[in-house]
């Protein structure tokens, strides 16, 4: 994707100004062919090293967040502390590995039909998605 084009009104559906560091963001998040997962602050140190300049963790935190707002992006919660985010926004399950905090996308043929017994009054079911932990074998 070389044309800037999609990646400013990206920008501007998620209500933000098309700056040249949030352009740059916009194109580190989805001028890729694979899945991307990351923290905020793999974030900071991947835009780092690829671009070779330092950004505020609040520009980059504002820039993710507005992402997810708008649905470009999905939070994965791992526990109460550490969050992922996913350009796959579609509903699919994860391995995160405890040893490198590498979170992996499974598909849904890796995981058989999942059923829920309990209902909530008044709530229904929106998505079901596993976050299986894993860690080395040794």
């Amino acid at each position: 994707m070389d044309d800037n084009s999609i990646f400013i009104e990206k920008l501007r559906v998620s209500g933000l100004r098309p700056t040249k560091q949030r352009l740059e963001i916009c194109k580190l998040l989805f001028d890729r062919k694979k899945t991307f997962h990351f923290s905020i602050n793999e974030l900071a140190e991947i835009f780092k090293k690829e671009r070779k300049k330092k950004i505020s963790l609040a520009t980059l935190y504002n820039t993710v967040h507005s992402f997810k707002k708008k649905g470009f992006l999905k939070e994965i919660s791992v526990n109460s502390e550490k969050s992922y985010f996913d350009t796959n926004t579609s509903n699919h399950h994860h391995f995160l590995d405890v040893n490198t905090n590498e979170l992996i996308d499974l598909k849904k043929d890796d995981v058989d039909k999942i059923r829920i017994k309990k209902i909530l009054p008044g709530k229904k079911i929106k998505s079901i998605e596993v976050l299986v932990k894993i860690e080395n074998s040794n």
